[in-house]
Order: C-alpha cells, then sequence, then structure tokens
C-alpha cells in the first residue's frame, strides 16, 4: 500500500489501473454513477478502502477518497470532503453503509 501518496490524483490512478474505473457523486441520498445514472443505497455499497487527506497548504481542506465496489459488482471510486467543508448529507450517507460493508473492518 502506497499510504505515502502526496495527492488523491496519484491513489486515484493506482486504483483506476485495478479496474475502479467508475465515477460516482451523491445526489438525493444515493451514489450515482455518473455515466450509467444507475443509483446506489447504502445497502448496495461495499467500501474496499479508505485514504483520508490533509490540504498541504491548509490543513482544514480535508478529503476521503473512498474506493467501492456496488452490489452489481461495479468498480469506482468517490472523492468527498470532510472537516469544515464537508457536505453532511453525504458524510451521512457514508455512515449509513452497514459496517459489514468495510472491507477494511473485517
Amino acid at each position: 500500500m502506497e499510504e505515502y501518496a502526496k495527492h488523491e490524483k496519484d491513489l486515484i490512478r493506482k486504483y483506476e489501473a485495478k479496474g475502479y474505473s467508475k465515477n460516482f457523486r451523491y445526489a438525493n441520498g444515493k451514489l450515482v454513477d455518473t455515466e450509467t445514472k444507475k443509483e446506489y443505497g447504502p445497502n448496495e455499497i461495499t467500501v474496499i478502502e479508505e485514504h483520508r487527506y490533509e490540504g498541504m497548504s491548509n490543513p482544514s481542506d480535508m478529503s476521503i477518497l473512498y474506493v467501492i465496489e456496488t452490489s452489481d459488482n461495479e468498480k469506482g471510486i468517490f472523492l468527498m470532503a470532510y472537516g469544515p467543508n464537508a457536505d453532511t448529507d453525504t458524510a451521512e450517507f457514508f455512515k449509513e453503509i452497514p459496517k459489514e460493508n468495510f472491507v477494511e473492518n473485517e
């Protein structure tokens, strides 16, 4: 694991090379595949890994990169701000994902 990747982009490239090429956005209580527009609820998402970042120039500029798989085997990434700049609805969505759907917690 390359824990020392300086930017989210470095890890995004790494996971895209492993087939995690889908991009998702949050809308109306669901994660939405930006390409197919298919929507996924918290129970349909498995978090394979998560990586937290603090901004180099501004430590309050924080983000989490989620590496996810959906219930229909789509693989992708979701980048979310957290801390003072967080979207509370998006953060709440990730809190609603069942604990057993977090691979790192097993």
